[in-house]
């Protein structure tokens, strides 16, 4: 849905649907996103309240950025933030939030779901990772605190999540339902610090929940929609959104639900009771309970509001909670301009040359040296160097960084880890002055790969991506075989570093891998061009470890 259908503009004002939520899909290009946000405000302005729509995005930078970035500045995400921490404080959480949101702002998007203020203290962790500031709580207060006032300095409501703490888990929320059996000390000394520091410091408009259970706050059990007793997940617990939230901590802004066509709710409750249980404990909206994709989705959108009058009617719906929730709501909503964004301020807004050179510069404060017996810089004997990577589309990115900013000619060759013939490789390593390995753990998803292998090489030599640490392991374990000076590269969250450190002489660690395809084959990443300068001496690493390894 690029733009929006009469029969969805109808529904939204009959319904005085509470907001939007805009993903990849909806947001293809500058002129149809302020097309799309215009629409959704007129329709909600044809209804009887006439209060306007949330607009809502995931706009995090780094690895959750919805917005095509080629237009749009996604900068290198929350752990880059975290590295320059020791040096910079929160200057950069801070400039950078205030970028994303003037972006945001200038499209007609007025909620954006971030900062992410969870504490990344499982390595295993397979949703957050780089998507946290740190280990560290406070770190995490300090930066998410920074980010939450420059994002609502640019008009632009913030939402903390996920509320009370998706850091230590190992199960994605997306895809099932975590548990964090953490004693009720830990829980305040890390889990919901930064929730609580950043409510008494500066209350954001919007708290997330976090589908996941903590039997430590609330133990109490409720039954499912397939009969079966389970514990409350966070978005479902009076005890945590309203007890703990809302008196404990004294939050008294709107509480908005983790998707709950997520897997961690949706393979346990039907999307009315999910409903139900959520208002009943006190959270103010119920995000996507059904995601309306289709004219069919209108139907079963129409059915299952007419249940939730019904629960309502029947009691079943606490509508006390219900007028609090209202009241909240409204008075965040008097806070949105009545404006219609402008297509001429969208285009001098979004990836200005003044926001791509933050960019730029975030990338490379970030870089952080781990390990160098004497190999970084290059030195100008390095006339040949082979890359290591986990796809096609990132070889080609570093390689051409490299090329660009070397001051001598490189002969640069490439792997990747995704497809590739192990003699040939081999071949390769054997042939150059310098190997450069990189991999991104945990593993990215096909999406975010991009897909710039050669189907046939992928048919031929396709490598799983939880093989392909080994693969990369036994490669670098033959370049010390060559006698090959050997540079480590963690492209995302730097635990894997304790894995490969032991195969090379040098490790750097970058916390981002997008790229953006430019022209063609012409690819780029200011996280690439950022690791050439340092590998060729242009720069130094100047970032901090954000997060514990075993080095």
């Amino acid at each position: 849905m690029t733009t929006l259908p009469p029969e969805l503009a109808e529904l939204i004002s009959q319904h005085e649907i509470g907001g939007a939520i805009l993903f990849s899909e909806n947001v293809q290009d500058t002129t149809q996103i302020v097309g799309l946000s215009n629409a959704l405000q007129r329709a909600a302005q044809n209804s009887k309240s006439k209060l306007p729509l949330f607009v809502a995005i995931d706009q995090e930078g780094g690895r959750v950025a919805r917005i095509n970035r080629q237009q749009a500045t996604s900068f290198t995400g929350n752990m880059s933030i975290g590295a320059t921490y020791l040096q910079h404080g929160d200057s950069y959480a801070t400039k950078v939030a205030e970028a994303i949101g003037k972006e945001l702002h200038s499209l007609g998007i007025n909620v954006n779901f971030a900062p992410t203020v969870d504490v990344n203290s499982n390595p295993n962790n397979p949703v957050i990772n780089v998507r946290s500031f740190s280990e560290t709580p406070d770190v995490v207060a300090k930066l998410g605190l920074a980010q939450v006032k420059a994002f609502e300095d640019t008009g632009v409501i913030s939402a903390l999540k996920h509320f009370p703490g998706h850091g230590d888990t190992y199960v994605d929320s997306h895809t099932g339902l975590p548990r964090v059996d953490h004693d009720r000390e830990t829980i305040d000394s890390q889990d919901v610090f930064p929730f609580a520091e950043i409510i008494k410091a500066h209350p954001p408009g919007m708290i997330m929940t976090a589908h996941i259970q903590y039997p430590a706050l609330d133990s109490s059990t409720l039954v499912n929609s397939q009969g079966q007793r389970m514990i409350k997940p966070a978005t479902m617990s009076y005890q945590i959104m309203t007890q703990l939230l809302r008196h404990e901590l004294g939050y008294q802004g709107v509480t908005v639900t983790d998707a709950l066509d997520m897997a961690g709710i949706s393979d346990f409750f039907n999307p009315v009771d999910a409903t139900i249980a959520t208002f009943n404990a006190g959270v103010d909206i119920a995000l996507m309970p059904i995601a309306i994709r289709s004219p069919k989705d209108i139907e079963r959108f129409e059915q299952y509001m007419s249940k939730l009058v019904q629960a309502a009617k029947s009691g079943r719906l606490d509508k006390s909670q219900l007028n609090e929730s209202i009241s909240r709501i409204t008075t965040l909503k008097n806070k949105i301009p009545n404006t219609a964004a402008s297509v001429a301020i969208a285009h001098s807004t979004l990836g200005n040359p003044k926001h791509r050179a933050l960019e730029a510069e975030l990338a490379l404060a970030a870089i952080t040296q781990v390990k160098n017996e004497g190999l970084i810089p290059l030195s100008n004997d390095v006339k040949t160097l082979h890359l290591i990577m986990p796809d096609r589309q990132k070889c080609l990115a570093l390689e051409q960084a490299l090329q660009t900013i070397s001051q001598h000619p490189l002969t640069v060759t490439c792997t990747s880890l995704q497809a590739y013939d192990p003699d040939i490789a081999l071949k390769a390593m054997s042939q150059a002055d310098v190997v450069i390995a990189a991999h991104a753990s945990p593993p990215q998803s096909a999406v975010e790969i991009g897909g710039m292998d050669d189907v046939k090489k992928l048919r031929a030599h396709g490598v799983a991506k939880n093989e392909q640490p080994a693969a990369l392991q036994k490669l670098l374990k033959q370049g010390q075989q060559l006698a090959k000076k050997q540079v480590f590269i963690s492209l995302r969250a730097p635990y894997e570093i304790s894995t490969f450190a032991p195969f090379s002489d040098a490790v750097l660690a970058s916390y981002a891998y997008n790229v953006d395809i430019v022209n063609g084959d012409k690819v780029s990443g200011p996280a690439y061009t950022a690791l050439a300068k340092v590998l060729l001496g242009i720069a130094k690493a100047q970032g901090s470890l954000p997060v514990t390894i075993d080095k």
